[in-house]
């Protein structure tokens, strides 16, 4: 007798808890489509990130602090033959005015007047992108992974106090094009404490900080599992030690709203539960260690409709994708990889596990169901499980299996970007965003190509030495 999907089953959950924002499924098409590209339900609605409690501005964080922007920087004008903006089209034989860290101007160099006094970087062919966004990397610390197993969950934890600028590894981040990571615990807890977003590059570590915390790091499974026989070796052992902790952090944060409402004390502080305070604020995301069918809907029902978590799954592998559709409905991103193929069992069949994220299809279900569309993936390497600088690789890997082309740049940069919540900042060549820029010979998804010249924060930090190549 097969499973029901838990788009019917988890509808009725969905409603009773959050009503007014996880709409109903769309009705399925009378007819079941022909195999493969037909299997796609028709007028797929847009994919939006789930996390109405946000603050608006930066200024109204509470608990999360934002690094600095708009430090001094020399003007530059790069012109370069194709210039993508990834959220407008592109530009031919365009010019990105840079200064004091920040993007001035985007567009044609017949339209873009270069002011007095700035340096003209002429790119000639190159394809001119915004530094790339990695959601899930262990290499911003000459330690790599803070992996601490303290206890079960360790909310207390943070690497913050980890970042190191000037090892191998992050400098050949940077000669892949990387501009900004969310630089997070690793895997041997439920619960390994809290990252960091930054930038791969900057003069001190205070300065390379974009936002701490970047997410909360939970492994629902596939690592964390312990054997020593505590509380906490079996799913059922973990969900719960995951709950209790978060539930203590959601009853702190009740006590502070309530408090600052004016209808009760302000709460005694504990400096363990006060960054799990900020998580229900929804200033950042928990990004979740999460694969395999039965995990991922364990991760949906438990922090996504029960909890009412801004949630992000990074990995979601092998059969996971079975879940568009109910990840669409509830507004959780799916950040994939490293590994981007799946082997179907059922079917004898290699599948592209971020086509079927992204395109949906019948996905071994009766009827079809939606998939997250090109606003919904994005792409990760795990660092160093998969090399930092191999990140366009597993972009590329992902087209071959069926992402579609056009969606891949995005998945590296604006789509990460809007993930982590820091897509006023990354993501794209806008005015006023940072200026990280990555100069590549061609395209980034064509492995052929390599970066030339990475700026981050209007400093060229990285120039290919034809005769030393960093790799």
């Amino acid at each position: 007798m097969r499973t029901l999907p838990i788009h019917v089953l988890a509808t009725a959950l969905a409603a009773a808890v959050l009503p007014a924002q996880v709409p109903a499924p769309a009705a399925s098409p009378e007819k079941s489509p022909a195999p493969r590209a037909e299997q796609q339900p028709q007028q797929q609605p847009q994919f939006e990130v789930w996390y109405p409690r946000r603050p608006r501005t930066e200024q109204d964080y509470q608990v999360a602090h934002w690094g600095p922007r708009g430090l001094p920087s020399p003007g530059y004008a790069f012109r370069a033959a194709k210039v993508l903006p990834i959220t407008a089209e592109p530009i031919l034989d365009g010019v990105v005015l840079t200064r004091n860290g920040l993007i001035e101007a985007v567009g044609s160099s017949k339209d873009v007047a270069v002011p007095a006094g700035y340096e003209v970087v002429d790119c000639g062919d190159a394809f001119l992108v915004p530094g790339i966004v990695e959601m899930h990397c262990h290499i911003a610390s000459e330690s790599f992974d803070l992996n601490d197993t303290v206890h079960p969950t360790n909310p207390e934890l943070r690497t913050l106090d980890l970042i190191g600028m000037e090892h191998d590894q992050i400098r050949t981040a940077r000669a892949g094009g990387i501009g900004t990571v969310l630089y997070i615990p690793g895997s041997g807890s439920n619960m390994g404490g809290f990252g960091t977003l930054l930038k791969t590059w900057a003069r001190t570590p205070e300065q390379a900080v974009v936002r701490f915390p970047g997410s909360l790091k939970i492994a629902q499974a596939g690592n964390p599992e312990r054997g020593s026989g505590d509380l906490g070796t079996d799913m059922m052992g973990m969900s719960e030690n995951l709950r209790l902790t978060l539930l203590d952090g959601k009853r702190y944060w009740e006590q502070h709203e309530a408090w600052q409402a004016g209808k009760g004390e302000k709460p005694k502080h504990d400096p363990t539960l006060e960054l799990l305070r900020g998580l229900f604020r929804h200033e950042y995301p928990v990004s979740v260690h999460t694969q395999i069918y039965q995990v991922v809907l364990n991760t949906l029902q438990q922090l996504r409709l029960e909890l009412g978590l801004w949630t992000v799954i990074v990995h979601g592998t092998f059969d996971g994708y079975r879940l568009s559709q109910d990840m669409h409905e509830a507004g959780v991103p799916i950040v994939g990889g490293p590994r981007q193929y799946y082997f179907n069992p059922r079917t004898g069949a290699f599948e592209g596990l971020l086509g079927n994220w992204s395109r949906g299809g019948k996905h071994g279900w009766r009827d079809p169901v939606h998939g997250l569309g090109v606003e919904g993936v994005a792409i990760n390497t795990d660092s160093p499980v998969v090399a930092q600088e191999q990140l366009t690789l597993q972009a590329a890997m992902a087209v071959r299996l069926g992402l579609p082309q056009q969606w891949a740049l995005r998945g590296l940069t604006i789509n990460p970007a809007r993930f982590g919540g820091i897509d006023h900042r990354v993501g794209s060549l806008e005015v006023g965003k940072d200026a990280d820029l990555g100069i590549w010979s061609g395209d980034p998804i064509d492995q052929r190509s390599h970066v030339r010249t990475m700026v981050i924060g209007g400093h060229i930090c990285y120039r290919r030495d034809d005769k030393r190549p960093v790799w």
